[in-house]
């Protein structure tokens, strides 16, 4: 029983102090610089998305990554190939994906909308109960505290010993230049991990892309992808209002027959304005015509660069050079704000400094 007993205590900070975490959904990699920022060192990743692996591989080279579905990764094989035990991973992170939870995709939340994607959450539960980690983050829409299955999911995670709670931020309170609304669930093993209200000054536009060369001339790709747009639309672009202009400032003339039919989504063909935080990046962020997403000054919208950027991620955060500006806004729309992660792994890992190492004996945490 003693050598039994050995095995649950969890090593804490084992390399140079580091915690140790793993990335569920790990997407292009936002939750992990996040992380790496707060301190924790990241020993695996799982994503399905060919293109966010390809964009995760690029900028974390030292991550053991799993491009595979999640529903047939054995946690045992995660757990062997990172040489862990069952309860010896500080933090396991992730963000099931979230559009099957999403207003949107609810009618504004006026009817439920089936997605299988949406069962990706109780997969994110198996491995906490394959894994015993010591902390868990979760992070999603606010849609989700709706749905019954994460209401099982909290149950579950109690049941196993796990004190949790959740909250619903706004990323922009934590050094975001967006408005970013998400849920985040923090939970540890017999111990609670407090919420950070906010992290100082709010960051602006101008403080994320102000200071970025002109896009087409810079030598950044992701910053210089090209945009195909008719002669009516540029006309239409070139006459909103500089900083924080918006189509609603247009003569009856230069709006387009679906607004006059239908006047809501009264931010598109929007621009942002330079003091103040972007709306929510989304999958649509290079599209006028999804939501606020034209620049401050230049008649263009923002580009993948400035959507980056406008996330959080670092200035030389390395994207792929593809002219598919689709499928690298929706990598960037989908990602985790790296400061907003950062900020509550922070709290995580004070959490863990602060802790016994052990697991509490009647929490269910007597793992064979």
């Amino acid at each position: 029983m003693r050598g039994k007993t050995k095995q649950n205590l969890c090593p804490i900070f084992n390399d140079g102090g580091k915690p140790t975490a793993v990335d569920l959904f790990c997407g292009c990699g936002g939750l992990t610089v996040g992380l790496k920022k707060a301190g924790f060192r990241v020993l695996g990743a799982v994503d399905i998305d060919p293109l966010s692996v390809t964009t995760y591989k690029a900028n974390h080279r030292d991550v053991t990554l799993w491009e595979r579905d999640i529903r047939e990764l054995d946690p045992q094989e995660l757990l062997d190939t990172l040489g862990l035990k069952k309860g010896g991973l500080d933090l396991l992170a992730g963000c099931p994906p979230c559009q099957g939870f999403s207003r949107m995709r609810t009618l504004n939340g006026a009817v439920s909308v089936e997605d299988p994607r949406n069962d990706l959450l109780l997969e994110f539960q198996r491995y906490v109960e394959a894994l015993r980690p010591r902390t868990v983050m979760m992070e999603n829409v606010p849609g989700l505290r709706n749905d019954e299955r994460f209401a099982v999911f909290c149950k579950k995670l109690k049941k196993l010993g796990y004190l949790g709670d959740h909250r619903v931020l706004n990323a922009a309170d934590f050094g975001v230049p967006q408005r970013r609304r998400r849920l985040i669930y923090l939970a540890g093993v017999g111990m609670e991990i407090p919420f950070v209200e906010n992290a100082g000054r709010m960051k602006t536009v101008e403080d994320a892309i102000g200071g970025l060369p002109r896009a087409g001339e810079s030598g950044d790709a992701v910053h210089d992808m090209p945009e195909n747009r008719t002669p009516k639309i540029m006309e239409i672009i070139q006459r909103i209002p500089k900083d924080g202009g918006s189509r609603r400032d247009l003569p009856d003339e230069y709006q387009l027959e679906c607004h006059k039919r239908c006047n809501g989504f009264k931010d598109v063909y929007g621009r942002m304005a330079w003091k103040d935080v972007a709306p929510t990046i989304t999958s649509g962020c290079f599209n006028p015509s999804k939501g606020r997403f034209l620049h401050p000054e230049e008649d263009r919208a923002i580009t993948m660069r400035e959507a980056a950027l406008l996330q959080g991620f670092p200035r030389r955060y390395k994207f792929p050079a593809t002219n598919n500006k689709s499928a690298v806004a929706l990598m960037i729309g989908n990602a985790l704000p790296p400061p907003f992660i950062a900020a509550h792994g922070k709290s995580i890992k004070r959490a863990l400094r602060n802790s016994t190492g052990t697991w509490p004996s009647k929490r269910g945490a007597e793992f064979i």
